[in-house]
């Protein structure tokens, strides 16, 4: 547990980003610190062995999706526009305004189990629309998995399987 509160102090907030009434928590620190950075992936790999994978029918990942593009074969979910090829789209509302992501459609092959991770969790809403372009394809999701929750905003309800954080941030 020390090295999560150490994972923390290592946040950087930035107030009004992207705009009035936002405050951004930024992760580039503890991806610029090679111990940090190391601490990070130990503890997910930790999880999704000890936790993840034993709750799968498969006992097996599959795939893991990462929004936005941050063991398995790994999937990016983009914002439109940015990947090549036939892709799936799924819009989402977010804290300041509606966006779309995209994901190509042959990167998940039907009743692939599939882990969607990213930084942060707020409203839940793009972590939902990664969930619907997997669904979309065929692939299960097994579990997102988060750096940082914001638990107050209350998006892990939003989502279709088990949520994991490392970080719960209530600011």
């Amino acid at each position: 547990m020390a090295d999560v509160e150490h994972l923390k102090s290592l946040l950087t907030v930035h107030p009004d980003f992207p705009k009035k009434g936002v405050n951004f928590l930024d992760i580039f620190p503890i991806l610029r610190d090679p111990v940090a950075f190391e601490s990070l992936i130990t503890h997910l790999v930790h999880h999704l062995t000890s936790q993840t994978i034993p709750r799968s029918s498969s006992k097996k990942i599959d795939v893991v999706v990462g929004l936005d593009a941050r063991g398995a074969a790994f999937v990016p979910v983009r914002k439109k526009g940015k990947l090549p090829g036939s892709c799936v789209t799924a819009t989402y509302e977010k804290e300041y305004g509606a966006d779309s992501f995209e994901m190509q459609e042959e990167a998940i092959k039907a009743g692939q189990n599939v882990v969607v991770v990213d930084d942060l969790i707020a409203t839940g809403g793009s972590a939902k629309a990664a969930g619907q372009l997997v669904n979309k394809v065929g692939g299960k999701v097994l579990e997102y998995l988060f750096i940082i929750e914001l638990p107050f905003l209350k998006g892990a309800q939003q989502l279709d399987a088990p949520v994991y954080s490392m970080i719960q941030a209530d600011d």
